[in-house]
């Protein structure tokens, strides 16, 4: 296989891995709507299956290595602030956005998480944004307004859950990309992230205590869990980081973008969800934004 059918194939790795993620939050949609199914549910659910699930994939690769994280107590603490702050901020908050709205507009409005992080950046550094900064700034403040409001200042067509979520949930991505520090390089993503969504899931599942709830078990039920926990985890990091290795974290962090672009077009497609002109506005300001800074970055 030469170079440019490596790089080929690359390129298709991170855009499934992409349109994996944007498919599980669509699969989490369906199961607020036909199942009646919570939030705190699926999360708490998604978090343990997705947790095992990694790290079955971190012995498969790592074998004794993928338990090094228990032998630094320093380390452990680390990993289990980045579960119940970070990954459980990031993902709470994210499937309540969809509970209340839709996979499209939910995934959308996380995906104002880099414009948080130059913000806490800006802060942490005492410095003010510069020209490309301040402009995707200006960008994701203009496609939020016009995804709540449509450009009415008197309507919000979201509801205030779907719009505090939303932002909550970019909040939480923020965490959950500024939280593990060089823990993933020195351990591995399966490691850190399996045991961090596995405790999380485990502690945030008993306060919900999913096994309480009255679900109707069917293939359904089970094909969109599966969805959400295998497909959107599993399937959905290997494909990703696979395609990383081959072409790069630039190309990568721009073809992941696929997330949201397949949220919404799945939604729509499936679903049955439907979208204005105001909010397709609304989503090609925000994505125009993680456009601008990705490229912006790169440069620097």
């Amino acid at each position: 296989m030469n170079q440019a059918e490596r790089i080929r194939i690359g390129n298709m790795m991170t855009v499934v891995g992409g349109i994996c993620w944007g498919f599980s939050g669509c699969c989490g949609q369906f199961l607020f709507q036909e199942k009646g199914v919570t939030a705190a549910w699926l999360v708490s659910l998604r978090l343990v299956i997705a947790g095992i699930l990694l790290i079955a994939a971190g012995f498969v690769t790592g074998g004794r290595h993928n338990l090094d994280i228990f032998k630094n107590r320093r380390d452990l603490a680390h990993m289990a602030v980045f579960a119940l702050a970070g990954i459980l901020m990031a993902q709470y908050p994210y499937f309540s956005a969809i509970q209340y709205s839709n996979a499209g507009t939910a995934t959308v409005l996380q995906y104002m998480f880099p414009v948080f992080i130059l913000v806490v950046l800006c802060i942490r550094n005492r410095r003010l944004p510069s020209g490309a900064e301040t402009a995707a700034i200006f960008l994701c403040l203009a496609g939020t307004f016009i995804l709540g409001t449509h450009g009415n200042f008197r309507e919000l067509t979201l509801t205030p859950q779907a719009l505090f979520f939303g932002l909550l949930s970019a909040l939480g991505a923020v965490l959950y990309n500024m939280l593990p520090g060089d823990l993933m390089k020195k351990y591995g993503v399966c490691q850190v992230l399996g045991f961090g969504m596995l405790l999380a899931g485990l502690v945030f599942g008993a306060w919900v205590r999913p096994w309480s709830y009255e679900t109707v078990w069917d293939s359904a039920m089970v094909l969109a869990l599966g969805g959400v926990s295998v497909v959107g985890t599993a399937v959905a990091f290997g494909l990703y980081l696979a395609g990383v290795s081959i072409i790069g974290p630039f190309k990568g962090s721009l073809f992941a973008s696929m997330e949201p672009v397949s949220a919404v077009v799945i939604s729509a497609l499936w679903l049955k969800t439907p979208f204005t002109g105001m909010d397709i506005l609304g989503f090609l300001l925000i994505l125009g934004t993680v456009l601008l800074l990705t490229v912006y970055q790169s440069r620097i």
